[in-house]
């Protein structure tokens, strides 16, 4: 099974911008769909945004549209959660979560069989 190790969370202002990495060990990289969600206090587990193997299918959350872009380099096996104009609602720990899939990637959290321990995101209004 793939291994996720999450990295680039921090403080911010508001209006901000931050870039998490979600860098991956294990073989079983390879035709992995990957996922970012969120979890704030109290709160469920929120999807963010999602990517295809080979990137061709992006998805995110209605509250990140416009303003988060999920990529990946394949040979570095990382992908990444560019978030710009953050606000203090995105404060929450940011998780990475893959699952082997070739096709369009999921949005729940179950569909994923991969998490990282996340890296917390403070927003600072």
């Amino acid at each position: 099974q793939v291994q996720l190790a999450e990295s680039g969370g921090g403080l911010v202002q508001s209006g901000g911008s931050l870039r998490l990495s979600c860098a991956a060990s294990g073989r079983t990289y390879s035709g992995c769909a990957v996922g970012w969600f969120r979890q704030a206090p109290g709160k469920e587990r929120e999807f963010v945004a999602a990517i295809s193997w080979i990137g061709l299918s992006l998805l995110y959350g209605d509250s990140v549209k416009g303003r988060f872009t999920i990529s990946r380099d394949n040979a570095k096996k990382t992908v990444y959660l560019q978030m710009n104009s953050l606000k203090s609602e995105d404060t929450a720990v940011y998780y990475c979560a893959a699952k082997s899939f070739y096709g369009v990637p999921g949005t729940q959290v179950g569909w994923y069989d991969a998490w990282g321990q996340g890296t917390q995101v403070t927003v600072s209004s």
